[in-house]
């Protein structure tokens, strides 16, 4: 059976156009770690949570391999990581300030994912690699609703280039943004930023409207 890749089935979440467009983006289950602080630092809050994230998430992939696959299991290809960024003040999200920031980490999951699941790849991960601390992580459904997306392509600290072009559409389009306490600036990432040439990065970029 081939596996479900979740890129390709679902085009319009993580392959939009270098143009913005406005999308409907369904309600989805993720695994998510909440933090504060520059994600830049090596061995630091950020970097710890998406190992945790990673490590979870591969668990229960492989679960096929033993006696614990989840009901409903199906082959699939792990999700992209996706971030939730935002200042604890309330002020307009920058990319200044990187000690400041507040953001969620995550990772979608398939919707046979249950909380039983993920307390059952709790145990396993910490067996198996017992640094890692799970308490942080927590199972939960994003529903985003109405947003305007587009496909920035090139370093991450020049975002705010794709941000405008965002927000020139939303003017067009009779829109504006509708931040709030779980509706953020959201990032998908699609490119290894170990491996991959600054200025081919891609990264979707993503605002809630009304």
């Amino acid at each position: 059976m081939d596996k479900l890749d979740y890129k390709k089935e679902f085009r319009s979440l993580y392959l939009p156009a270098v143009t913005p467009s406005k999308i409907l983006v369904p309600k989805m289950a993720f695994l998510m770690a909440d933090g504060k602080g520059d994600p830049n630092l090596p061995g630091g809050e950020y970097a710890q949570a998406v190992s945790t994230l990673y490590a979870l998430t591969y668990s229960i992939k492989m679960s096929k391999l033993g006696r614990n696959a989840p009901a409903g299991y199906f082959e699939y290809v792990v999700p992209p990581l996706e971030g939730l960024w935002w200042y604890a003040d309330g002020r307009p999200f920058r990319l200044d300030n990187k000690a400041d920031f507040c953001w969620t980490a995550m990772i979608r999951q398939p919707a046979f994912i249950t909380q039983e699941v993920l307390e059952w790849a709790c145990l396993e991960t910490s067996k198996k690699k017992p640094e890692i601390d799970t308490v942080k992580t927590r199972l939960a459904d994003f529903d985003e609703g109405l947003c305007v997306q587009c496909m920035h392509i090139g370093p991450y600290d020049s975002e705010l280039e794709t941000v405008e072009k965002m927000n020139t559409y939303m003017n067009e389009q009779g829109l504006v943004p509708d931040f709030s306490d779980t509706r953020r600036h959201h990032e998908i990432y699609l490119s290894d930023p170990r491996k991959t040439d600054p200025a081919k990065m891609k990264t979707v970029v993503r605002h809630p409207v009304r």
